[in-house]
């Protein structure tokens, strides 16, 4: 499928739009998601662990093709070059995911631990993996943004527990923040724009409706 599966939907679901006009609106792809910061025992948070789970639409698209012994059903083995294939693409929009310290930029290494589960019942492919950060963070607060810069792909969390710390201290506590509503005639907007365009990253329009997870330590 290439490196850039994200953006390699975008034909599929412009082909799609006579069936499904909200296709040609912007975001094309949704996302549902559970997040937990991973401390290591020392105190110090190690990384950023994701659970995303993607719209039925995305779902059934990148699921064509594969050979499963279970018409409809797929395991994690079968699953696995997807899944590969997905962080890879991951890689070039740093991973959705951003982190700040202490004012500065937090980087990440390659994802570990990475996989794909299908929920045959609600047809919804979702990815699980962990983004070590590069230098374990020690400090007592800093956060943890997750959104896409040109809003091709809307992130929200989960109604209930969409966060958590794992293996944190105490004393440390989070707090999740989701995104404002947009603006009405900014999502008529959006809606208006042809499949194939791309907004530019440069106008920050993802980062006003970044999830965050905020991590105070006293």
């Amino acid at each position: 499928m290439g490196d850039h599966l994200f953006r390699i939907i975008l034909a599929a679901l412009a082909s799609l739009s006579i069936a499904a006009p909200s296709a040609l609106a912007h975001p094309h792809v949704w996302i549902t998601m559970k997040s937990e910061v991973v401390f290591a025992p020392d105190g110090s948070a190690t990384g950023v662990r994701h659970h995303w789970t993607f719209d039925d639409m995305f779902s059934v698209f990148v699921t064509q093709g594969i050979d499963a012994k279970t018409k409809g059903e797929f395991t994690r083995e079968e699953l696995a070059p997807l899944a590969k294939v997905n962080v890879e693409s991951l890689k070039d929009f740093d991973y959705f995911t951003f982190a700040k310290a202490n004012g500065s930029k937090t980087e990440f290494n390659e994802p570990i631990n990475y996989f794909l589960t299908f929920d045959a019942k609600e047809i919804a492919l979702t990815l699980h993996f962990t983004l070590p950060f590069k230098a374990p963070i020690t400090a007592k607060d800093f956060a943890v943004e997750i959104y896409d810069p040109s809003y091709f792909v809307d992130f929200s969390f989960v109604g209930n527990e969409p966060a958590a710390l794992t293996g944190a201290p105490a004393a440390c506590k989070l707090t999740v923040r989701r995104p404002q509503q947009m603006d009405a005639a900014l999502a008529s907007r959006l809606g208006q724009l042809p499949a194939d365009a791309q907004l530019d990253p440069s106008q920050y329009l993802g980062s006003q409706f970044a999830n965050t997870l905020a991590v105070k330590c006293s």
